[in-house]
């Protein structure tokens, strides 16, 4: 009788914790948006492996600060993306998670679910400089 008391409450330990998990991975804390330019992405991990990367945030063009925002992405089709658009400018979207316990999550709690290539560069609010798309034609000065 107590070996079946001992099941049924690790079963029911084991139930919880498998609840808990499916709740943390669904459940976002908060979602947001980031635009700079993805200066690392890695594969890291010893058993779990996470895609980590780093992206650089310019506030104002030619500033001296460079703030990093440090994510992780578990997709590798979203991965292989973001190594698509390496050395351009990018609007990461991300959503962050809560209460996921150990690296084997990533060292993150900021997970990437979508990137898309920016177009334009703000300056300030109201000033944008559009960036030419790689088949425009060349100017009459340059000919």
């Amino acid at each position: 009788m107590a070996l079946k008391k001992l099941f049924l409450v690790l079963l029911a330990l084991a139930v919880a914790l498998a609840g808990y998990f499916a709740v943390a991975l669904n459940w976002s804390y908060s979602s947001g948006e980031r635009a700079g330019w993805i200066q690392k992405l890695s594969k890291k991990g010893w058993l779990c492996k996470t895609w980590e990367g780093e992206l650089a945030l310019v506030s104002l063009p030619g500033s001296a600060t460079v703030e990093k925002f440090q994510f992780t992405v578990h997709d590798d089709a979203v991965a292989a993306e973001l190594a698509k658009v390496m050395g351009k400018r990018v609007t990461l979207h991300y959503e962050e998670k809560v209460g996921l316990p150990t690296s084997c999550f990533g060292e993150t709690r900021h997970y990437v679910t979508r990137v898309t290539e920016a177009s334009d560069i703000s300056l300030s609010p109201g000033v944008v400089v559009q960036t030419a798309p790689a088949s425009a034609p060349a100017s009459a000065a340059s000919r």
